[in-house]
């Protein structure tokens, strides 16, 4: 289906409003007043878009401002914008072959954190025995912060079953965990302790933060390699108007942050929990294993999101929280599926 106007909390279709619960605006900030005047008075002041390479002689003070916020939100050492996501991913994966033996990857990693030659972490349930052996090396270990179809930060205590002649480099991928986990949202990067040489995090900017560009975050050290590589130099930076508004906007990330957090500890009142419906009341997906749910929902005027995540994988039916979501929102899909649940019993 077609939509012509941003899929807010209501989306019409043929000129009938249907509650739209998809996306990945979980702080809802496309659509906020305060966060678009932001935008457009950063705009105003810093144009459409700037096509330099970062490493010019001329450098626009919006990307000290907003790396900085990143910086201390995240809370790591140092952080850089690039313009998307996925370059994100992959300039890091770029930067790392030269100094990873060999590459590891929990299952459902997404593709911009993906390499080809990657071995899986576990096996059978239990730890890859190659990351056993006694040979000495420098590995990567490469996952998402929340797998695709889970509403839990990945469990990462498996790797202190690694012995110390292996030297860990962890990449994991925060595009749908920054702003939504962790105090105000700042993403699972804090709270990760291990004994690892390295930790390196990315993410989109699209998702909860509401800005095309996305997030290289690490040591101050590899944060400068990075910058040092052919891709940054060659390539444009983000638009610095977002970058800019990143920093602008520290007041109102936690305040939509709040917001989507009351959302989901309504719906953990009031939602029939079983089988068939994947939730966590810190998390903003829920995912259904219902036959024929997104027909169910839309005859209730109610959108979800329904796509493949990658190929040659079933449907996902994934019902997305925002921020924006009123309670009276909730109350219609909630029931939906609590009458569901209970014609099911």
């Amino acid at each position: 289906m077609k939509v012509n106007q941003f899929p807010d909390r209501i989306i019409e279709i043929n000129q009938e409003p249907y509650l739209y619960f998809g996306g990945t605006a979980y702080l809802g900030l496309s659509t906020n007043s305060d966060f678009q005047q932001l935008v457009i008075k950063n705009m105003l002041k810093w144009g459409t878009t700037y096509g330099s390479s970062r490493n010019a002689n001329v450098k626009l003070t919006a990307y000290d401002n907003g790396e900085t916020f990143l910086a201390g939100h995240i809370k790591a050492e140092a952080a850089v914008t690039v313009s998307s996501g996925m370059l994100a991913g992959k300039i890091v994966i770029d930067e790392l072959n030269k100094e990873t033996d060999c590459y590891f990857h929990f299952p459902n990693a997404h593709p911009a954190i993906k390499t080809h030659n990657s071995l899986p972490v576990i096996i059978d349930a239990k730890i890859n025995p190659r990351l056993l052996d006694k040979t000495p090396e420098r590995i990567t270990i490469l996952t998402d912060a929340v797998p695709a179809d889970q509403t839990k930060a990945i469990d990462l205590s498996i790797l202190k079953e690694i012995p110390n002649h292996k030297e860990i480099t962890l990449l994991i991928d925060e595009s749908h965990s920054l702003g939504i986990l962790g105090e105000n949202g700042c993403g699972i990067y804090a709270e990760i302790q291990l004994p690892i040489k390295r930790k390196i995090m990315v993410a989109s900017l699209g998702k909860a933060f509401g800005l095309t560009g996305g997030v290289i975050a690490s040591d101050l050290s590899f944060i400068n390699q990075i910058k040092k590589t052919d891709t940054f130099i060659s390539a444009a930076g983000m638009n610095p108007a977002f970058v800019q508004t990143l920093a602008d906007a520290s007041e109102i990330y936690p305040k939509q942050h709040q917001k989507l957090l009351e959302n989901l500890s309504y719906i953990d009142t009031k939602l029939i929990k079983n089988e068939n419906i994947k939730f966590d009341k810190n998390y903003p997906l829920l995912y259904i294993e219902i036959e024929s749910i997104t027909e169910i929902l839309k005859k209730n005027k109610i959108i979800i999101a329904n796509f493949k995540y990658q190929e040659n994988t079933k449907d996902i039916n994934r019902i997305v929280i925002t921020a924006n979501h009123l309670k009276e929102d909730l109350d219609k899909m909630i029931q939906v599926l609590n009458d569901y649940n209970s014609d099911c019993t």
